[in-house]
């Protein structure tokens, strides 16, 4: 089936839940690309699997989204099904030392209720800017520990078959910044477990992680940290060896403050981000024989880089 008949059978599938040509650049941290043929913000499972059946009747591709903090969309847009999770996902709940949360809680409000709930082991979460979900997708991790370390298991929506089901970490196969996952899956929730701890000293630590992040990250649109440490080594430092700070192609530039970081001009393009990645990784590469690995995920862009999906 072509793209157009596709996207009007998936439209007329899905009714009032979808909307056609929603933008997809302001729900990323970059702020910059295009829009997806068809947008959906499920309310619960149930939404979901109306569109796993969307999905398997027209073959669409899709995309999830949680809070944009590792997503880089191309200017030319998706042309499939962006599955947005937001709020209706967004839930925390704490008992003992076990942490719910829904796919799409922030993970920073994660670590300041954990903190406050005198609960340790979670403080880490509070310098990353995304999802819950996000988070298993891709085992995030900072400040010395990662998602693998205090999740227990996380349920999972296979939009390609239309199954719900909780997946425990060895099916999850979690590695740094990897997982199993696909790109149909949806983490709709996840259990962490928590230590017990001391409300001051965790919520001290929390306050000092923000700090750290203010001194030796920079702010405005960007994605974090754009490249996986090289074993034994760190991406920023060998960007910056390879006198790459400032580095800019258009719209888009290698922070000045850290060099794993590439920032988008207010108004920009994706296309430019994309540039300024693709050739600070050639650059690394010709100069060191490092292969850089991006840790943000690549949508619309030709499938000739890692984590690129095409």
């Amino acid at each position: 089936m072509s793209p157009v008949p596709a996207v009007d059978e998936a439209a007329a599938l899905l009714g009032p839940l979808a909307r056609r040509g929603a933008a997809l650049g302001p729900l990323t941290t970059y702020r910059v690309g295009g829009a997806a043929a068809l947008a959906v913000t499920p309310r619960d499972e149930d939404d979901l699997l109306a569109v796993a059946a969307a999905v398997r009747r027209t073959g669409l591709p899709v995309l999830v989204v949680g809070r944009g903090s590792n997503l880089l969309v191309a200017d030319a847009g998706f042309p499939g099904i962006a599955v947005i999770i937001g709020d209706a996902f967004a839930g925390i709940d704490i008992e003992g030392t076990l942490v719910r949360a829904g796919g799409g809680a922030s993970l920073p409000v994660v670590a300041r209720r954990t903190a406050a709930a005198s609960l340790t082991g979670l403080e880490w979460a509070v310098g990353i800017p995304g999802s819950v979900g996000g988070a298993v997708r891709m085992n995030a991790g900072g400040h010395g520990s990662d998602v693998a370390a205090v999740l227990e298991r996380a349920r999972v929506v296979d939009l390609a078959i239309g199954q719900a089901a909780w997946r425990g970490t060895a099916d999850l196969a979690l590695g740094y910044r990897r997982s199993a996952l696909r790109p149909t899956d949806v983490v709709v929730a996840a259990e962490l477990r928590g230590r017990p701890g001391d409300r001051a000293a965790a919520e001290a630590l929390v306050d000092d992680i923000v700090r750290w992040r203010r001194v030796n990250q920079p702010g405005g649109q960007n994605a974090g940290s754009v490249f996986a440490n090289p074993p034994g080594d760190a991406a920023g430092r060998l960007i910056d060896q390879a006198g790459l700070k400032g580095f800019r192609i258009g719209t888009a530039a290698v922070s000045t403050k850290h060099a794993n970081f590439i920032q988008a001009d207010e108004g920009g393009s994706a296309d430019d981000v994309y540039a300024v990645l693709r050739a600070v990784a050639a650059a690394v590469l010709a100069r060191t024989g490092t292969d850089l690995h991006t840790e943000v995920r690549l949508i619309g862009f030709p499938g000739t880089y890692p984590h690129c999906d095409a």
